[in-house]
């Protein structure tokens, strides 16, 4: 606790000691140790995706928590390669990027079929698989903002996935065919067992206005994850939200004053806690990013965390800030956004 307070610096007492009023933590689905058992039994999902799903929780140093911590690398096709993986050339080998899960105490690690695939039968045993599905590509040119499925859910469960992820660019002129994609792929992959993960952004050139990006709006990035949940996630990926009104900014769509008036504040918690409100109230678990690799990391990484939590998150998704630095270094600062989730000091507010 004593790390937390001072990464967090003079933010402490703010983010430390908030307590959400517009959408009170009673009435969460909060995460647990029997968060499978409360919420993920009573919905209609199989025996074998709450198998799969609970070896997740069960898996690193969270096990027994109810909250996660997933390594993503999709960003080999995402970002290019070579932007992702010059500052730390040993991860263009997938063993390396595995190592790095299990040495970070991960909860599963999450990349391509390609990656995942070729080191299946070493490491599939020893840590969840998740296997991502579509991509953006950045080789076409110019570049185009879309979403292309690589790989097919049995593609995955035959290199011995437990889970699939795919991203919907939600708000694009191509969401309403990757909706349709996305929705088929999660009907097959809970036909066999599979967890399903949305990356639920959005993408849209109007959703910057006057200076703002509203695509970290807590009502729009809101609508995401209730979509999001609505085509069958059990767990929602999304950017934690910095700011709110994108619809009443842009002027599209549909919306209320209590959203901005009541439910939330310009308090970060406040903000994803509305978040968390669109994914069923916690009926599916939501999950932040942990944001590009940059200057203090570190700080940024245990404050996006002490939000998540405190705001009824399940967990954070981290990437580039752990495998663009030196492996040890990478395991540490995984470490460090998991203690967030094991420090009892640090509660749903």
């Amino acid at each position: 606790m004593t790390d937390v307070l001072e990464l967090l610096g003079n933010e402490a007492e703010h983010l430390l000691q908030h307590e959400c009023k517009g959408i009170p933590k009673d009435m969460l689905q909060v995460p647990g140790p029997d968060y499978v058992d409360r919420v993920v039994s009573l919905s209609d999902r199989s025996p074998t995706v709450m198998r799969n799903l609970q070896l997740m929780f069960d898996t690193g140093r969270l096990a027994g928590t109810g909250y996660l911590s997933i390594l993503p690398v999709d960003q080999g096709v995402e970002h290019s390669a070579g932007a992702s993986f010059a500052p730390n050339p040993i991860y263009f080998d997938p063993a390396r990027l595995v190592e790095l899960a299990i040495e970070g105490g991960c909860s599963a690690v999450a990349s391509t079929l390609g990656v995942l695939g070729s080191v299946s039968r070493r490491y599939a045993h020893r840590i969840p698989f998740l296997v991502k599905l579509n991509h953006n590509e950045l080789l076409t040119y110019p570049a185009i903002a879309d979403q292309t499925l690589f790989a097919s859910v049995e593609q995955a469960f035959d290199l011995g996935a437990v889970a699939v992820g795919t991203t919907v660019y939600f708000g694009s002129g191509e969401s309403r065919r990757q909706i349709q994609e996305v929705s088929e792929a999660f009907a097959r992959a809970h036909e066999l067992g599979l967890v399903t993960v949305l990356w639920a952004y959005l993408r849209n050139d109007a959703f910057k206005k006057d200076g703002v990006d509203y695509h970290e709006s807590a009502d729009l990035t809101g609508q995401g994850n209730h979509l999001a949940a609505t085509i069958g996630a059990d767990i929602v990926k999304q950017k934690q939200a910095t700011n709110n009104g994108g619809y009443k900014a842009i002027g599209f769509g549909k919306t209320h004053p209590k959203v901005y008036d009541t439910l939330t504040s310009e308090h970060p918690i406040d903000l994803v806690r509305y978040q968390v409100a669109n994914c069923y109230m916690g009926r599916a678990g939501m999950i932040n990013s942990g944001g590009p690799s940059g200057e203090n990391d570190l700080q940024q990484a245990v404050r996006t965390a002490v939000i998540n939590k405190r705001a009824g998150g399940m967990g954070l998704i981290s990437g580039r800030k752990a495998f663009q630095r030196p492996m040890q270094e990478g395991v540490a600062l995984l470490n460090r956004i998991q203690d967030v989730y094991l420090a009892t000091d640090v509660t749903i507010a």
